[in-house]
């Protein structure tokens, strides 16, 4: 946006003043102007101001990119009898034609009409110059007035019955009536607004016409309990900043809980493969572990009987043939009775 600004006027003489306007003094507002640009900025000195006694402004070129039109002034200043130059001020101003922020507009002012949505809500205004307190008369002389002027004098025709009952459903089923999206999100109605113009004749205790500049129905038949943001007597709520700060990016603190399953047990393709699983082969041999002390015992017993040897052969004493003699004497101390001699 570009604004118009004045430029103070340049000159190249500064009168008696010698030392500010010297060629020494112009490097040294250069030098401070080029501190506070980057290289290149700083360009040709297009003058000077002279702004009092021993008070010069030296301009210089701005090559800034964004800043068309603007300049760097940087002003010189010297005591009394003094004859060296000091930097009283460096900053960079714009020119005239120079490109400039619109100006700044209060936050209240910002809002125009029209700009009032279906879920809007004006801020509530107590001293609004365009409402004042209202009154309505009511009584027998205002219910005859009101039919005398329903009469309809002066006009050939006026609305039947029916026509007037298809215009009244219309209007009341249409975006003007209580099914709007507006009247919905409303928090008062048309009936308690200030800006209510109602209707003429028997349409008025239904029917109104909105005079809010503010809402998006100004100008418009609306019924009594339609609504919307700019009602008179409803406000909105002031929050405390207008910047609502925005949730962070990653949230370090926050603990997501992940359920935890069972495991499933491990499931058999066949029941070929179980089997092969779970019987031993003969390749593999079998602990002692593995096979149940009845069985064992069983097992002992047939190789014993096996090598019993024939009449008349000597018994060869072993630990399979003794084993089975013991047994019974086993199984009475477990009875608790007491082991019989052993014969001869």
């Amino acid at each position: 946006m570009a604004a118009a600004t004045k430029t103070p006027r340049i000159t190249s003489r500064a009168g008696k003043e010698t030392v500010l306007a010297a060629p020494a003094a112009v490097e040294l507002a250069r030098q401070a102007a080029e501190e506070l640009a980057r290289p290149g900025e700083v360009g040709d000195h297009l003058g000077m101001v002279v702004e009092g006694e021993r008070l010069i402004t030296h301009v210089f070129e701005a090559r800034v990119p964004g800043y068309r039109g603007w300049h760097w002034a940087i002003t010189l200043a010297r005591p009394p009898r003094g004859r060296v130059a000091t930097v009283c001020e460096a900053e960079l101003l714009p020119g005239d034609g120079a490109l400039l922020a619109p100006e700044w507009v209060p936050w209240s002012d910002r809002l125009r009409p029209g700009d009032v949505g279906p879920t809007d809500a004006l801020p509530y205004l107590p001293d609004d110059p365009r409402l004042e307190q209202g009154y309505e008369a009511t009584g027998e002389a205002d219910t005859d007035r009101l039919a005398i002027y329903e009469l309809g004098l002066g006009r050939p025709r006026v609305l039947s019955p029916e026509g007037r009952r298809e215009a009244l459903t219309r209007w009341y089923d249409g975006d003007r009536g209580p099914q709007a999206a507006s009247a919905k999100a409303a928090k008062g109605q048309c009936s308690t607004c200030g800006f209510l113009l109602k209707l003429a004749g028997s349409p008025r205790t239904v029917f109104g016409v909105c005079a809010n500049e503010w809402s998006p129905d100004d100008g418009r038949v609306v019924s009594m309990d339609h609504g919307c943001g700019a009602h008179s007597e409803t406000d909105a709520p002031h929050p405390a900043s207008l910047w609502n700060p925005s949730a962070p990016v990653v949230d370090e603190r926050d603990l997501e809980v992940l359920a935890t399953h069972p495991v499933a047990p491990e499931v058999v393709d066949s029941v070929a493969d179980a089997e092969a699983g779970a019987t031993p082969t003969d390749d593999e041999p079998v602990t002692e572990r593995d096979v149940p002390t009845e069985i064992a015992q069983e097992e002992a017993a047939e190789s014993a009987a096996d090598a019993v040897p024939e009449f008349g052969a000597p018994a060869e004493a072993g630990p399979a043939a003794a084993q089975p003699a013991t047994e019974p004497a086993q199984d009475e101390a477990a009875a608790g009775g007491e082991p019989e001699a052993d014969q001869a």
